[in-house]
């Protein structure tokens, strides 16, 4: 009895284990599905106040982006090509929202430096990051970048670059998700995936 109670206990903890263990790479991620909703969290606006998610999402459909910071040059370059589809996306009525571990005080750098008007957030303690399942560990050589870049706030944890489409009830619609993030979804992807959503 004692040796099936030492074997139950074990395959018991191994589980929880699996479920709190970080995911040690971009390819070990389990990010929500098409279908499933995005969960809520307070997050942080440039102007460093408290922004509800659910609120935000309530307001419109999203084109909601998540991205590892204003210091990776592959994000700079997704997010000034949002900006440039900006007017595009909100005329098929959607408004962009993107979302990294950066410090308020980093996403206004970010913001002059790519020329982004829509909004950018920030989940410095990777709530919604975790909750979404898209976080992995770090490797070493990026660790003390993101800790700069968060204000000390993050320390191991980067987003794999994602985006999704929800609706005002946050369900995911649509879902991008690569663990190569040098490979972002393409403008003329995501506009006919949107009038795609829109027929």
């Amino acid at each position: 009895m004692k040796k099936i109670l030492l074997i139950f206990l074990t395959a018991l903890t191994s589980a929880v284990y699996s479920q709190n263990a970080v995911p040690v790479s971009a390819t070990d991620i389990s990010p929500l599905l098409i279908g499933e909703k995005i969960p809520n969290a307070v997050l942080k606006t440039s102007e460093n106040t408290d922004v509800n998610v659910l609120e935000l999402l309530k307001k419109k459909k999203t084109v909601l982006v998540f991205y590892r910071g204003g210091w990776c040059p592959y994000c700079n370059m997704h997010l000034q090509a949002l900006a440039e589809a900006e007017k595009e996306i909100i005329d098929l009525g959607y408004q962009i929202i993107a979302i990294s571990p950066d410090s308020p005080e980093n996403l206004k750098i970010t913001k002059d430096k790519d020329k982004v008007k829509y909004t950018l957030l920030s989940d410095s303690k990777g709530e919604l990051i975790k909750a979404v399942g898209i976080y992995y560990q770090a490797p070493e050589n990026y660790k003390e970048i993101i800790n700069v870049h968060s204000n000390g706030i993050n320390t191991s944890l980067l987003p794999v670059p994602s985006v999704f489409v929800v609706n005002t009830q946050a369900d995911i619609l649509f879902e991008y998700i690569s663990p190569d993030f040098k490979q972002r979804i393409s403008k003329e992807l995501l506009m006919s995936v949107l009038k795609t959503l829109n027929k």
